[in-house]
């Protein structure tokens, strides 16, 4: 019989999922080819050396940190402000704070605490119902289709709601947007309506391929904008609230009064700075790749023999979209995690089962590492891949 102590040293037993977990982290930090290299398969301390590394670029020697948002902090928050068009931006933690502090502050101002945004929106999918449970918002929905409302839609909704959200892209139904025009006129259909326009521009910065507009045009049609540092920017975290001088000092009390008046913020604002300096002008090279990765996947698929595949949307309307196959998402994972360990290869990410049974679907996104691959990479890896999964 083992003594006790020897019982004690045993590890506890991981369940598949956690087991499964581990292996993709390994997958990932291994990968000697990728269409993402997340941030997040690079070591801590790796990470830190290269902060401070790249921080001159963006601070001077002597600059100071900053002292609950002033310094490095602030100068992030005119900058924000200079490439959104907008009179100022307040820095936030989060961009659930960001978002819930605007709208409650749109609500004041008029007089109405209902919210018109979509079902698949991140406050209704991604925030544990906060809209409501926190800041006392209501939410409705002129459209539950795979895209955003159209300005029929918004005119012609039974119930008045003082603010319309619309997230560009939508994430959940794909990273899709509107064309420019269709834009315009759901904006045009809520100010005939009185409400204000807020957009969820967490990933706004990779949108101007898709409209042919700059990114204080684009934020021009909306009262108010939220943007993140890190879904696209790869900075450590944070958000920004731009918009109105009167609504962005009203958004700053809140800000404290919601617990995100931070001491010391001068790592994220860095990090953030240097994405909007590096990766926020490759963004339109990485849309235009991404294009060519979509082709090639369901090229690929084609070729493979697979029964049925969907690149959504077709073309990509950002450097991130939807590949959907009609296998169960555990067999896919499988393959995925086969072929990277075996071949070095990582080609997918995590797939979800979504939609009737038997189907799945995965998030491709295409940055740096994916831009080195050519439309013959593609179609090989789909073709490894493909013999990975089981008859």
């Amino acid at each position: 019989m083992p003594s006790e102590s020897a019982v004690e040293e045993q590890p506890e037993p991981r369940d598949a999922e956690e087991i499964q977990s581990a292996r993709r982290r390994a997958a990932a930090a291994g990968a000697a080819r990728t269409l993402h290299r997340s941030v997040l398969s690079i070591p801590l301390t790796e990470r830190l050396s290269a902060l401070a590394a790249a921080a001159p670029e963006v601070v001077g020697p002597e600059d100071p940190t900053d002292v609950y948002g002033n310094a490095v902090v602030a100068a992030l928050e005119g900058e924000v402000a200079r490439l959104l068009g907008k009179e100022d931006a307040a820095f936030f933690p989060t961009g659930t704070m960001a978002q819930q502090v605007a709208l409650r502050c749109w609500a004041g101002r008029t007089g109405n605490a209902t919210v018109a945004l979509h079902p698949k929106a991140h406050p209704e999918v991604h925030e544990g119902s906060a809209f409501s449970v926190v800041s006392g918002l209501r939410t409705v929905h002129p459209t539950d289709g795979p895209r955003l409302p159209t300005a029929d839609e918004v005119r012609d909704f039974e119930e008045p709601f003082g603010t319309l959200m619309l997230e560009l892209p939508l994430r959940d139904a794909g990273f899709v947007l509107p064309e420019w025009e269709e834009l315009e006129a759901v904006v045009a259909a809520a100010r005939e309506r009185d409400a204000v326009v807020h957009f969820d521009g967490a990933r706004l910065w990779e949108c101007t391929p898709r409209f042919g507009r700059g990114l204080a045009e684009i934020a021009g049609l909306a009262d108010s904008v939220y943007v993140s540092f890190y879904k696209s920017l790869e900075g450590l975290s944070g958000a920004a609230l731009a918009g109105p001088r009167t609504l962005v000092e009203e958004a700053r009390v809140w800000r404290h009064r919601y617990g995100g008046q931070l001491f010391q913020q001068f790592p994220v604002a860095v990090s953030a700075l240097l994405g909007l300096k590096h990766t926020l002008p490759r963004l339109p090279e990485y849309v235009a790749h991404a294009r060519v990765v979509a082709d090639a996947l369901r090229e690929g698929f084609a070729a493979a023999g697979v029964p049925w595949s969907r690149v959504h949307p077709e073309p990509p309307h950002t450097h991130q979209f939807q590949v959907w196959l009609p296998y169960a998402p555990d067999v896919l994972n499988e393959a995925c995690l086969g072929q990277a360990e075996e071949t070095g290869t990582l080609l997918f990410g995590r797939w979800f089962p979504d939609g009737p049974p038997g189907l799945s679907v995965t998030e491709v996104t295409v940055t740096e590492e994916g831009h080195k691959w050519t439309a013959h990479d593609v179609r090989e890896a789909v073709a490894e891949f493909v013999r990975r999964i089981p008859a």
